[in-house]
């Protein structure tokens, strides 16, 4: 199925409207309805809409609807329940439901599901793990989940680059100034959209040399980033805290699962800072067939 016809699909299912059908099913596109555990009361009304596949995102699975495709999704209809993570199966499900000329019809309606289908299109309509929309939305997540912040998934933290074979690789390694130890990689990286700068602070106090020096072309002076392992020991049972070297223990920045506010002034949840003055940037280039370290 071509990339805009997948966008199109997740918009619709986002930003649903319409009236409701017959059965209370709401038409959100041609092929595509919505509609509560009541609307699939009726074969009748499924037949009649064209429905031929019923997806269901709920905490136990419905009654089999008699000549109709169906799909379970295990999710309690609460707005912090994780269905990005099952979209693509999902998109699919309706993609061929829709390819053979019939209807499918989503039960769930629900905003933060609606929020996740957002962030699935902004990624490009696939779950991509990789991309710092998921990386992001993933660690928002565990707040809900793990509210004593203890025995967090080993997968939400990036690999130690120096457990990491140094082969070639185009990505930038930052290392402590201090004692030069290896701690992210830029892959590791959160970007977020430049704030305001220094109009976003009106709750503080704000001299007029910090006002001019806030609009100059890097506003922000962090780096914020996913967790790394080399973090674990600090991150785990504290919601708050200094982010220190591992190994020479001088302080590279904070961090915070509350947030914290960026230098350009955009509020970053959850937060962790490295402060850029703190690291060194080392960039890996190829000479002939020996690799050098640029800092």
């Amino acid at each position: 199925m071509p990339p805009s016809c997948g966008r199109r699909r997740a918009a619709a299912m986002a930003g649903a409207a319409g009236e409701p059908d017959v059965g209370g099913m709401v038409a959100v596109s041609a092929g595509l309805y919505v509609g509560g555990a009541e609307s699939c009361s009726s074969p009748a009304s499924l037949a009649a809409a064209g429905v031929v596949a019923v997806l269901t995102v709920d905490a136990e699975e419905p009654p089999a609807v008699p000549g109709v495709r169906t799909l379970h999704v295990r999710a309690r209809d609460e707005p912090g329940a994780d269905l990005l993570s099952r979209l693509d199966e999902c998109a699919a499900f309706i993609g061929a439901a829709r390819a053979g000329g019939g209807a499918a019809l989503v039960r769930w309606v629900n905003p933060g599901f609606q929020g996740q289908l957002k962030l699935y299109e902004a990624m490009g309509c696939t779950v991509d793990s990789g991309s710092a929309l998921y990386k992001r939305y993933r660690l928002q997540m565990l707040r809900e989940r793990y509210p004593e912040l203890q025995d967090l998934p080993r997968e939400v933290f990036a690999d130690d680059p120096t457990n990491m074979c140094q082969t070639l690789n185009t990505e930038v390694l930052y290392r402590c100034r201090k004692c030069r130890r290896s701690l992210f990689r830029s892959s590791s990286i959160l970007s977020h959209v430049e704030g305001d700068g220094p109009t976003a602070f009106v709750h503080k106090r704000i001299t007029e040399s910090a006002q001019l020096c806030g609009g100059g072309p890097d506003k922000c002076t962090s780096y914020f980033i996913e967790p790394v392992q080399w973090m674990e020991p600090a991150l785990l049972g504290v919601m708050e805290g200094q982010l220190l070297c591992p190994k020479c223990t001088s302080k590279l920045g904070s961090f915070s699962w509350r947030g914290e506010q960026c230098s350009c002034g955009r509020w970053v949840t959850p937060a962790f800072q490295i402060h850029k003055s703190r690291v060194d940037e080392v960039r890996t280039l190829p000479v002939g067939n020996l690799l050098t370290a640029k800092t």
